[in-house]
């Protein structure tokens, strides 16, 4: 009787250790961008930085400031960016749509039109 209680106890023993075993850790995914904060670079690689509603470009080579001003965002997709061209010393206004989180289609109000790619 003593063995049968013995070989009880082991076998409770043994399932609630497998069952309190703390669970697998899954790998942690990294949060996903929200909206257009943060960089994002042009096809010659001149870099955009979108944070807290201000907006700046620079030259990749020397990090010189071209260009700098203010966002707001319209909609989840849609964001409106007035800019001053240190460069030409002129003023635009810039229409941005999101098309994807790695992907902004921009015209300015010239009609000049470009693309921005999320760096990572």
């Amino acid at each position: 009787m003593k063995l049968k209680a013995s070989l009880a106890l082991i076998a409770v023993a043994t399932l609630s250790a497998c069952v309190s075993s703390p669970p697998s850790r899954a790998p942690q995914q990294q949060a996903q961008p929200r909206g257009v904060e943060g960089s994002w670079a042009d096809p010659s690689g001149i870099i955009s930085t979108f944070q807290g509603g201000t907006f700046s470009t620079r030259s990749t080579d020397s990090n010189t400031l071209l260009a700098s001003g203010t966002y707001t965002t319209l909609s989840p997709t849609l964001v409106e960016i007035n800019m001053t061209s240190l460069v030409r010393n002129t003023q635009a206004r810039v229409n941005c749509s999101l098309v994807s989180q790695s992907q902004l289609n921009c015209t300015q109000d010239s009609g000049a039109q470009f693309s921005l790619t999320r760096r990572i």
